[in-house]
């Protein structure tokens, strides 16, 4: 009876070892499949875009552009006023850009100093402090537009650009608090007590500690706090006036504003520019968004 189950044995694992690749080659498919029908939109945005509008009228709508023209690309950019399409992206493309940066580098900025001060520098009421903050992270736009409104006509920053990246700081310094803070739980107390008793003050230590070792963590800040802004409609169209509108505001003229005939080649190009540089910073930068993510998971 043992010899007859060794003599299986070598039989059975040929047949373990083929159901085993069988097993991985169908979850490869199964997950090409969930690529191609995720990536199917941005297929047809593409191809639609590099059309002209007798070849949509006619043509299939996944088929491949028989003649590839950009001049929907250079309408959605510079416009143009054909009856069609009259003012492109490029001016609110540049305001989304003068609203981003500084919005990103001063939450980030502020968030690292708040994240440190929270992680490192205990004192009495830190962690309600952290708990009001990170309750705000949770808090609806729509809860916050009146009092908000409000606020920046006070300050008199009202339709301008900088109340706009005003309004994205403080609703941001919430979320970058949380990750830094998350992120500096897991340095070593040690390390401060030590650059304390060589003399080291608050900004000596935050600078020559714990900005070097806050790469990964600083990637995720700014990657988050770009998508949103950039990504933000609803800010920019409540607290922006004609010529400081984001981009999305932009976008969205654009595609509701056309006569006549309907412009998808048009439409589809000018969503692709606006959601180009979110789409380059995440190629560029996303390995690195998902190492800090992970980074503060184990204490803390």
């Amino acid at each position: 009876m043992t010899d007859l189950a060794a003599s299986a044995t070598p039989a059975a694992r040929p047949r373990r070892g083929a159901g085993r690749i069988a097993l991985r080659w169908g979850l490869y498919l199964l997950l090409c499949l969930f690529a191609l029908y995720y990536l199917l939109p941005l297929f047809v945005m593409v191809t639609t875009s590099l059309k002209s509008l007798d070849e949509i009228r006619s043509g299939s709508l996944v088929a491949l552009p028989r003649d590839i023209t950009f001049e929907a690309w250079r309408t959605a950019w510079s416009g143009a006023c054909t009856g069609i399409q009259c003012e492109g992206l490029r001016p609110y493309f540049w305001n989304s850009v003068l609203l981003a940066v500084p919005a990103v580098l001063i939450s980030t900025v502020v968030g690292a100093l708040n994240g440190y001060v929270v992680a490192q520098w205990r004192f009495r009421g830190a962690n309600i402090i952290f708990s009001l903050m990170l309750f705000g992270c949770f808090i609806p736009f729509q809860v916050v537009l009146l009092p908000m409104a409000r606020l920046l006509g006070l300050m008199g920053i009202a339709g301008t650009i900088p109340g706009l990246i005003f309004v994205h700081v403080i609703y941001g310094i919430g979320f970058t608090t949380l990750f830094f803070r998350n992120y500096y739980v897991t340095i070593p107390s040690e390390l401060v007590k030590a650059a304390k008793v060589d003399g080291a003050g608050f900004f000596r230590i935050f600078f020559a500690i714990f900005m070097p070792l806050s790469l990964p963590i600083l990637v995720v800040s700014v990657i988050w706090q770009f998508t949103q802004i950039w990504n933000d409609f609803l800010f920019g169209v409540s607290f922006s006036s004609a010529g400081t509108q984001p981009v999305t505001v932009a976008l969205n003229n654009i595609v509701n504003s056309t006569t006549g005939v309907k412009a998808y080649n048009v439409d589809m190009a000018a969503a692709i520019i606006a959601a180009l540089p979110t789409l380059l910073v995440y190629i560029v930068a996303g390995k690195y968004f998902i190492r800090g993510l992970t980074a503060g998971s184990v204490k803390g």
